[in-house]
């Protein structure tokens, strides 16, 4: 690894760590919650899950994604960036699966928060990751710090996303299910 490079992300590791466990931990709670509750509830379709749940579990996947990515021991910020340029590309890639997704489900109308929540800010933290990536070699500093943003708004938009569909399933009663 460069000695310019090795500074500059060992200095970002204990960031990492905590935005990786926080998403992993997430991620693992969403599993159990949804397990135990469809136990008890109707099923959800398909395409409905692949439009909205699976979204969670990925967008909390590349929050953990990008801590692994910068935990890393690269041998340069060049090798990194194109790394994350090529994340940033992929994530951007899956959000217009999704919102392909979203359109075509019929089990559930989104409102426009569900459209910002799902797709316009997971898109903009891809953007800026992939951006960040990009000017990681010029402007490493400022390049390290939105890549550290675009992470953290994965982990954080994940979190909402994921107590969203967890209210959702427990509050909402779906026509013919009966109240206890």
């Amino acid at each position: 690894m460069s000695q310019t490079c090795i500074p500059l992300l060992s200095a970002w590791q204990s960031f990492y760590v905590m935005v990786g466990s926080a998403a992993a931990a997430v991620i693992a709670i969403q599993f159990v919650v949804i397990t135990l509750i469809a136990n008890l509830r109707r099923s959800v379709p398909s395409e409905t899950l692949s439009a909205f749940a699976t979204p969670t579990v990925v967008q909390l996947g590349s929050a953990l994604l990008v801590s692994a990515i910068m935990s890393a021991p690269w041998p340069s910020l060049c090798s990194v960036g194109i790394v994350l340029a090529l994340f940033g590309l992929a994530g951007l890639v899956y959000k217009a699966t999704v919102i392909r997704r979203a359109r075509r489900q019929t089990y559930y109308q989104p409102e426009r928060e569900d459209w910002m929540w799902y797709a316009l800010l997971p898109g903009i933290a891809y953007v800026t990751i992939a951006i960040a990536a990009l000017l990681l070699w010029t402007y490493p500093c400022p390049a390290l710090f939105a890549t550290a943003a675009g992470a953290l708004a994965l982990l954080l938009i994940g979190l909402h996303n994921a107590w969203d569909t967890v209210i959702h399933i427990v509050v909402v009663r779906l026509p013919g299910e009966a109240e206890e």
